[in-house]
């Protein structure tokens, strides 16, 4: 019951930070991040052995030195930014470590909702871990657009 307490709390300050920061280090850049990662992010698939693209996920891109816990970009087939994902690694809840200014580099992004999955570990985050989705886009479209 505890883990679970020390996640949901984790998962909303997550929520909170992304959505009520404003734009950091990316601001006042030519570059729209809905179309195109920030400079410094880079396609998961170049860093670790992972497809290109994963079904449900997109086409994911992350700031190195943010590892593990991210945010992960998800970009559907058509190059449109459709999540943002935090990895947050059971360990770190347990050992109830903070996790600040995760959403810094993506705030302002207009949310949908917010799924929380856990992962046992792939490429990459071999530990397990959860996956919290914040979504751009609603139920329908995600189903659709996600395959």
């Amino acid at each position: 019951m505890k883990s679970i307490i020390k996640f949901a709390t984790a998962a909303a300050t997550v929520v909170a930070l992304t959505i009520s920061s404003g734009w950091a280090a990316d601001k006042g850049k030519d570059k729209d991040i809905h179309s195109s990662p920030p400079a410094s992010f880079k396609k998961v698939s170049s860093l670790v052995k992972l497809p290109d693209y994963l079904p449900g996920m997109g086409t994911l891109y992350v700031d190195p030195a943010t590892l593990p816990l991210g945010p992960f970009l998800g970009y559907d087939k058509k190059g449109r930014l459709v999540n943002v994902i935090y990895m947050v690694p059971v360990k770190q809840l347990d050992e109830h470590k903070n996790a600040t200014n995760l959403g810094a580099s993506v705030a302002g992004l207009k949310i949908n909702h917010t799924d929380i999955e856990f992962n046992p570990g792939h490429p990459g985050v071999e530990e397990p871990h959860f996956h919290i989705t914040e979504w751009l886009i609603g139920h329908k479209e995600q189903e659709a657009r996600m395959k």
